[in-house]
């Protein structure tokens, strides 16, 4: 593969990527390659790379085709189910389109619903998320739904899912991982290194590359050409340093990182789903039992979608740390339910255990907002700074 030097030819890449990815699958498709589109980092790779297809992110990030999907589905509900729905039901997304099975999850009441519409056009098929992650019949819930989405993929795909070929994929995608946490760690460095936009570009990005030798290759060069001007000198200013939680970002929500880092500050870390929050934990190589591994790694992703979510807080406390954050923009999609309601805890957490600057930013797929976002980022921006320049 040919060695890239430009660090902005780099990033460039990787915001094209999902754009581009759109051939690649269409070339992945025509030489016979199954292909499995998701909706949610809660389902497990390593199943479907072991069974010798390739899995692809679903989730619509734009209000194109919401008017379609409102003819189906009610106005109130989440625009990212509505997204979803309406790329998918006016065969607008490639991805959707070329995908041979759709795997939904049960995240929320909306989303479960929604598929029973998705699964008149498309083959689907649903996983049971437990609503509780830290009890015993939960565990094993989780682990019963994997073992069955193996039974599935094998008789789907015609294939032979054995151990072996999973714990290969285990390693596989563990290495994926630390290659992506080497880079988007790189928001740790203080004076910064690169942008949060530059962060998310990479991120979201390597998400369309479906040769994952390639993605690991492609992430450890960026990380290391980054870190090589760092040492050389080339660093940003110094600006309050944000994290961002809450709902999955892309697409049109990007419109929160634009105003963070157009007004003052700089998105150090994403604890969100397109970043850290599927990342950080490891598939553990060493657990005989392939199954037991993958749910409890996966059973641990700490979404709002399950009560009890300790793994948010406790990943949450340890970025703040690491990435020295100033404050916590908790950027929550309108009507996701899950989010919305646990914003609560996780402002009182924030402010009261961690002394942490927290806002809360409710946002849909519209550009009708940006202006109010932008003033009311300007205006938690000026507050860090000001609170930065009293203790000092």
């Amino acid at each position: 593969m040919e060695l890239r030097t430009s660090l902005p030819e780099i990033f460039d890449e990787f915001g094209e990527a999902r754009r581009q990815g759109f051939l690649t699958v269409k070339e992945i498709k025509e030489k016979g390659k199954p292909v499995v589109g998701v909706y949610c980092t809660f389902m497990p790779e390593e199943l479907v790379l072991a069974g010798g297809a390739i899995q692809i992110s679903l989730c619509s990030t734009s209000d194109e085709t919401i008017p379609d999907a409102e003819e189906d589905l009610p106005r109130n509900l989440c625009p990212l189910i509505k997204s979803s729905y309406g790329f998918g039901k006016t065969d607008k997304c490639p991805y959707f389109y070329f995908s041979d099975l759709v795997v939904g999850e049960t995240t929320c009441d909306g989303k479960k619903k929604m598929y029973e519409y998705m699964e008149e056009f498309k083959d689907t098929y649903l996983m049971q998320l437990p609503h509780m992650r830290d009890t015993e019949e939960s565990k094993k819930l989780w682990y019963s739904e994997l073992v069955r989405f193996k039974e599935k993929l094998e008789d789907f795909l015609d294939v032979k899912i054995t151990d072996e070929k999973i714990r290969e994929a285990i390693v596989l995608k563990n290495r994926e991982r630390k290659a992506k946490q080497d880079f988007y760690r790189l928001g740790q460095l203080n004076p910064p290194a690169i942008t949060g936009q530059e962060i998310f570009q990479v991120m979201y990005g390597s998400q369309y590359k479906f040769d994952k030798e390639e993605v690991i290759q492609m992430l450890e060069e960026t990380t290391a050409k980054v870190k090589e001007k760092y040492e050389a000198g080339e660093r940003l200013d110094k600006k309050p340093r944000i994290l961002v939680t809450g709902s999955p970002m892309g697409g049109v929500t990007e419109k929160v990182i634009r105003a963070i880092e157009e007004n003052g500050g700089l998105v150090v870390a994403y604890e969100n789903c397109t970043v850290a929050k599927a990342v950080e934990r490891l598939v553990d190589e060493t657990e005989e039992d392939v199954y037991q591994a993958l749910t409890d790694k996966y059973i641990n992703i700490g979404c709002a979608c399950m009560s009890n979510n300790q793994p948010r807080k406790e990943l949450l406390s340890q970025m703040i740390d690491d990435y020295q954050v100033d404050g916590v923009i908790d950027m929550v999609l309108q009507n996701c339910i899950p989010f919305s309601v646990e914003s609560l805890k996780i402002k009182r957490f924030l402010n009261e255990e961690k002394q942490i600057p927290y806002m809360y930013l409710e946002t849909d797929y519209s550009t009708s907002d940006i202006e109010q976002i932008n003033t009311r980022v300007t205006a938690f921006i000026e507050m860090l700074e000001e609170e930065a320049v009293c203790t000092q």
